[in-house]
């Protein structure tokens, strides 16, 4: 239950309250427990999604304000790793600049227009899927961005220097739990797409191997995994998600 509630302090706004004090072997098992989380927040903008849409509002706009509620709930941070790690990887410093325009607390060009491209997407794509009433692709597609995580914490990924959240998380996954959430996820991804069985599946592989390939070039990069790029990969993985169970098959 300490993970539980770890994993969901971590990841969420919602009141709950982690242990005390973290190792590496808690961090470890509440990094794990990271789809979890996902399937929660899934199910709420899922949810969301189709209330607005029933209240009357447009497919477009429940798409904007559901795009909101995940940031609100995930307190920006996701958004924030995305805008911080654009920029980083926009710059043309070696490793120890690029963290350091990381670490700067503002946001340059390349991390607005990040911004502005991942929201727009997202909410767009949570539109089309609405508009073809698959609910559970949104839901899934929000899961896939934590699954990233997992994935992204493997074993034999070194952490950034400096780096706080990611010298605690980076490494501490086993093979086990990341085939495991893969299988899942691909499992699940099959009822995504109402009509088109292989889509599903066909998306979620090729978004989490997208997702290895963006994370192993931040790590290169930056010279380590950070907390930023974590947020940075949820972000990605969501939008090439949606917009994935979107298409018409």
């Amino acid at each position: 239950m300490n993970s539980v509630r770890l994993a969901v302090s971590w990841l969420t706004v919602l009141p709950i309250t982690g242990p005390a004090t973290v190792d590496r072997r808690a961090a470890g098992h509440a990094i794990a427990l990271a789809p979890l989380v996902g399937l929660l927040l899934g199910g709420l903008a899922a949810a969301a999604m189709r209330l607005s849409v029933a209240a009357g509002l447009t497919t477009l706009l429940a798409g904007l304000l559901t795009v909101g509620l995940l940031a609100l709930l995930t307190r920006g941070m996701h958004l924030d790793g995305l805008a911080d790690t654009a920029d980083g990887l926009g710059s043309y410093g070696p490793p120890e600049r690029a963290r350091q325009i990381m670490k700067s607390g503002g946001a340059g060009p390349f991390g607005v227009a990040a911004l502005i491209f991942a929201i727009a997407i997202q909410a767009v794509a949570f539109a089309a899927l609405a508009d073809e009433g698959r609910w559970l692709a949104i839901a899934l597609a929000v899961t896939l961005g934590r699954v990233a995580v997992v994935l992204a914490c493997r074993r034999g990924i070194q952490a950034a220097p400096d780096s706080g959240f990611g010298t605690l998380v980076t490494g501490t996954q086993p093979l086990a739990p990341v085939l495991i959430w893969s299988a899942l996820a691909t499992g699940w991804s099959v009822f995504a797409v109402p009509g088109n069985l292989w889509l599903g599946p066909l998306v979620t592989v090729a978004v989490l191997a997208v997702s290895v390939l963006i994370t192993r070039h931040s790590v290169r990069r930056f010279g380590g995994l950070s907390g930023d790029v974590l947020g940075a990969a949820v972000e990605i993985t969501v939008s090439f998600a949606a917009v994935g169970f979107s298409l018409a098959g």
